[in-house]
């Protein structure tokens, strides 16, 4: 088994087109969540989201590349290239891109296509649909056209697990590096699901929120609907080392669990199974962690069932944890979610700061840890997990300490 490090990030969010001014956004504690620009408000419930807003593709693609892509592999392209420069890797060399794996998550795929060709199909009654919507449509593009873009021939795939997706997709990557099965990876998660047939759907479940998103705090109402992408480049530690590399994180653990319970409601057994099997995979004890961050939608069910799946792992140490959830300012992206959140831990971790949980009013006595409210924290952070719990069940929660 290898040690696996993390040498590139790259990110498009609400927050930044870029992981360098999303992170700074979450230091900041920069809220991007506001009315939605791109959908009629007046048929929508309550009309807020966080939007990556002035994301312009023909200052990334060319028309003919264009027509390819939905906006979800728009996102997920230009993250990668911002990964894959800042970790200076050259695939070409030992014919590296033969083997190294793309794994890209995410939870609904090409979802702006789907729903303008639906649009086109039922309510136009326009027979003729875009010729090259299955290709932009299916779940697998981004990863493909990652592949395709940077002629890397390993393994190439798509994680499809709901607010898991992402983290399942840079568990599978990591795993893979570290028994030698891929010598590099390009993995995270996307996400470009602000349709108004989304939007609907979610707000017929009832747990949405009509203000913003307030994680672990007392007014919390629900969640907020988000969009973007995250991707990261990893590879083994002696790799990195014998090129000169600059390493970001040591990625040092991946606990996944299933609830094979409530398809909706979380459940804490299933949560706490995931995040021990994180520690117990990366070889760390409790007391090793400083920072998480949080799942943290902002439902009243989810926050406090992550607050106690936390307490029972961690015991006494739960006290001396900083959690919080960045949500509360690119909301939540879904099958993105957790590859964005990785931009805050490895922040975290190489600057010392932890950022907040925003729009904090007033604590809430089921939610009884530290959420660092409103204001980063600077502090010295060891090793952080990052914590991601999808509808079905299923639970992923990644491990990753500081670069020595």
């Amino acid at each position: 088994m290898q040690r696996v490090v993390i040498t590139g990030m790259g990110a498009v969010t609400p927050l930044g087109h870029t992981a360098s001014t999303t992170w700074s956004a979450m230091c900041e504690g920069r809220a991007a969540i506001g009315r939605i620009t791109t959908l009629p408000r007046e048929s929508l419930r309550f009309g807020i989201a966080a939007e990556v807003r002035d994301f312009d593709p023909l200052r990334h693609f060319d028309e003919k590349k264009l027509i390819l892509l939905d906006r979800v592999s728009q996102f997920a392209l230009v993250a990668a290239r911002e990964a894959i420069a800042q970790s200076g890797i050259d695939f070409s060399a030992d014919a590296l891109g033969e083997n190294t794996a793309v794994i890209i998550g995410s939870g609904i795929g090409g979802e702006l296509t789907h729903d303008e060709q639906s649009r086109r199909l039922y309510a136009e009654n326009n027979p003729r649909l875009h010729p090259l919507s299955i290709v932009r449509t299916m779940a697998n593009a981004p990863a493909c056209q990652i592949s395709i873009e940077h002629k890397l021939t390993g393994p190439s795939f798509a994680t499809v697990s709901a607010c898991a997706s992402a983290n399942h997709a840079l568990a599978q990557a990591f795993h893979m590096v570290r028994s030698g099965v891929a010598d590099a990876a390009v993995a995270g998660g996307t996400e470009a699901c602000l349709s108004y047939g989304v939007i609907k759907a979610w707000e017929a479940m009832r747990v949405m929120a009509d203000d913003t998103c307030r994680p672990f705090c007392k007014q919390r109402h629900g969640m907020v609907l988000g969009e973007g992408a995250g991707v990261f480049v990893l590879e083994t530690l002696e790799r990195a080392q014998r090129r000169g590399a600059t390493i970001l994180a040591e990625f040092v653990g991946a606990g996944m669990s299933a609830d094979a319970g409530d398809i909706v409601f979380p459940s804490e057994a299933g949560a706490a199974k995931a995040i021990q099997r994180a520690l117990t995979d990366g070889g760390l004890a409790a007391d090793d962690i400083d920072y998480i961050n949080a799942h943290g939608t902002g439902t009243p069910g989810n926050d406090p069932t992550e607050s106690k799946a936390i307490r029972r792992v961690f015991g006494a140490h739960a006290d001396k944890l900083a959690v919080s959830s960045t949500k509360s300012m690119h909301a939540h992206a879904l099958g993105a979610a957790g590859a964005i959140e990785l931009v805050a831990a490895i922040g975290a971790l190489r600057d010392g700061v932890v950022p907040p949980t925003t729009n904090f009013l007033d604590p809430d006595p089921e939610c009884d840890l530290d959420y660092v409210p409103n204001v980063a924290r600077e502090m010295r952070v060891r090793a952080a997990l990052s914590n991601s719990f999808a509808f079905g069940g299923l639970n992923a929660v990644l491990a990753l300490r500081r670069a020595s």
